[in-house]
């Protein structure tokens, strides 16, 4: 529903609001660490129900979006209507038309079933890309930062009250350079924030391994100052995640689907980020144990290949309406042949149209 010159920033509002809840979450933990006997934690739990329950009420709030009404109910009018609503203007016959070509496209595919559609060659590029991002997004390593924030800092030699505190910091660090991804994403474009996020995260992950390989005792501590200098750099990382890859990754699948591959495209999005979160939360104090500091250069060397990749295959996306994105695979040197097929098909449907 966010207009194309400002789906950025509409949409990196739903990794600024992660944030804010991560940040909050952190902040609870930090005050009822200071609740006596073992009510702190559970207190903490509870409090969960809180945002749970308001998303229950929000949801009972939400309208339907134009390209629903036109999809399933068939209403365009009810359509026309939301896009004058959300849009702000009566002139909204243009995007209507297209957004009722792409329905028309969906419902010729629509008997086919959802993975075998999506497995089509014409859809590989969005299919790499529904599997590769959510992937890179996770082995960056941010989940390190985000579940054991107060292990590591202990590790490095920070007080139980203090790690908890530094996880605060960098949590803020964190919401704050989201907020400014919102600001810059529609101006700078995706393509340049992820190789500039990815940059700042290999250098400073470089940096913590570097401190840690040299000057991590036997007794698992550094020095303060050490252990300062490496949260300054953690947060230097946090950073170039929260205005990169953190809202960028969920950013850029939401805005690359096709209607007739949208549901599934977007499931297979967040499974595949599920199911490598899960992995890393799993296995991350094994890894820690075995590399030591020789895990900042692991999550490093992913980092660089992550980069990489996006210079390579990503095409840029900003302000390019999402019924009109097909032309970005067809202007991309590597995947131009596999997006003939289906421009063909597209212009096909609206020359039948009109």
């Amino acid at each position: 529903m966010a207009p194309p010159k400002y789906r950025g920033a509409i949409n990196n509002g739903f990794q600024f609001s992660i944030g804010v809840g991560a940040l909050s979450a952190n902040l609870i933990n930090f005050g009822t660490e200071k609740i006596k006997g073992e009510w702190g934690w559970r207190v903490s739990l509870a409090m969960a129900a809180i945002p749970a329950f308001i998303l229950t009420l929000g949801a009972l709030c939400l309208p339907e979006t134009p390209n629903s009404l036109i999809q399933r109910y068939d209403t365009h009018h009810k359509a026309k209507a939301m896009l004058q609503r959300v849009r702000g203007t009566a002139q909204v016959d243009t995007e209507l038309e297209d957004l009722i070509a792409a329905s028309i496209l969906s419902k010729i595919t629509q008997h086919q079933r959802p993975f075998k559609c999506i497995l089509k060659r014409k859809y590989r590029p969005q299919l790499v890309m529904a599997i590769a991002i959510p992937f890179f997004q996770q082995v960056t390593g941010i989940n390190v930062i985000a579940f054991y924030a107060p292990l590591l800092f202990r590790t490095i030699g920070l007080g139980e009250s203090a790690s908890l505190m530094s996880a605060v910091v960098t949590g803020f660090i964190g919401t704050s350079s989201t907020f400014v991804s919102m600001l810059i994403a529609d101006k700078l474009g995706r393509r340049t924030l992820f190789m500039i996020g990815g940059a700042q995260m290999l250098i400073s992950q470089v940096m913590i391994g570097g401190i840690m390989a040299v000057k991590l005792g036997d007794h698992g501590s550094v020095s303060k100052g050490y252990a300062y200098m490496v949260l300054v750099l953690i947060g230097v990382y946090v950073a170039g995640f929260g205005w990169s890859w953190g809202p960028l990754g969920w950013l850029v699948p939401s805005e690359i689907f096709p209607l007739e591959i949208r549901s599934i495209g977007q499931s297979i999005t967040v499974a595949v980020s599920f199911v490598f979160t899960f992995i890393i939360a799993q296995t991350f104090l094994s890894m820690l144990c075995h590399f030591k500091a020789g895990i900042f250069f692991f999550f490093g060397g992913w980092v660089l290949v992550m980069t990489g990749f996006v210079y390579l295959f990503l095409p840029e996306t900003k302000s390019v309406p999402i019924e009109k994105m097909d032309q970005v695979w067809r202007q991309h040197w590597f995947w131009k042949k596999l997006s003939r097929k289906r421009g063909w098909t597209v212009w096909m449907t609206i020359r039948m149209m009109n």
